[in-house]
């Protein structure tokens, strides 16, 4: 299948790899060339604009950073839907507001194309582990057309819904994916505060009822924080306020989500942001007194 992708970002670095040795013959492009000379180096072509990607791909594949992105990538003079056939499929994977996907689902429509919103629910590990959730909204036949690729990136694979249904979704997802993890920090702090050792605290965090997959694999940068974030307080605060913003449109009650929105901020105030998000456990640790 001939394939195309769009952001060489993090998640890129570790998808497109994975589509390769499926077999698919992948087309690349990102804003910033540079990222794209490891991918190369495995086997991806490169584009010069996202109408290049789409004019070479059966199914084109977007992750970028916002929604200003996606609209740029999607419907600027070079974008995608200038390039993509009658028989492509446009995905977006990024996570962005549900009433822009929908908008620019809808201009594909008007033109007669095909774009699907599929967000992704995981990181860098679990794609490495071929445990990746992906998620879609929009047309049920394209999504049945795409879901072998799909599974080649993950061994999760859903139909939401409608059109903006599946980033709905996946907003909803990464709101409780920042509190169980805020609250995850505030356990341990509870627990270090009344004696108990952090890492013995972890330990039985990560074998109790409470344990989920994102606590597994992320619970342990409270003891050691890696050099490289999966996602910094700053990438990961895009998501919660995002989620607020949504919440606040539709009259949906957000209180947990406003109180981690806070904890996230404090991060931003000690000059912590840079950390991966769970260095919220350092805001715990402070107001507890332990250092």
């Amino acid at each position: 299948m001939k394939l195309g992708w769009i952001g060489l970002g993090d998640m890129g670095q570790v998808i497109i790899p994975r589509l390769l040795a499926a077999g698919h013959d992948v087309t690349g492009w990102n804003r910033t060339r540079s990222k794209a000379d490891a991918l190369i180096e495995h086997g991806m072509k490169w584009a010069d604009s996202p109408k290049q990607v789409a004019e070479q791909s059966d199914f084109v594949f977007s992750m970028v950073t916002n929604a200003d992105a996606v609209e740029a990538i999607a419907l600027g003079d070079d974008g995608v839907i200038s390039g993509l056939g009658p028989d492509g499929v446009y995905l977006d994977m990024s996570t962005i507001d549900p009433l822009v996907s929908r908008n620019v689902s809808a201009q594909f429509t008007e033109r007669g194309l095909t774009m699907l919103d599929a967000p992704l629910s995981g990181s860098p590990v679990t794609v490495a582990q071929g445990t990746a959730s992906t998620m879609v909204g929009g047309d049920r036949e394209a999504f049945d057309k795409v879901t072998p690729v799909l599974s080649d990136i993950g061994s999760k694979v859903s139909y939401i819904g409608p059109s903006g249904t599946a980033v709905q979704m996946k907003v909803a997802i990464n709101l409780t994916l920042i509190v169980e993890m805020v609250v995850f920090c505030e356990s341990v702090a509870l627990a270090e505060k009344g004696g108990v050792d952090r890492a013995v605290a972890v330990d039985a965090m990560l074998k109790s009822v409470v344990a989920s997959p994102v606590m597994g694999y992320r619970g342990p940068f409270i003891l050691e924080m890696p050099d490289k974030p999966l996602a910094d307080v700053t990438l990961q605060q895009k998501d919660m306020v995002l989620a607020l913003e949504v919440a606040r449109r539709q009259g949906s009650s957000a209180p947990l989500g406003a109180v981690a929105n806070e904890l996230l901020n404090a991060c931003r105030g000690l000059g912590i942001d840079h950390r991966d998000f769970v260095t919220v456990f350092d805001v715990y640790h402070l107001l507890a007194g332990l250092r």
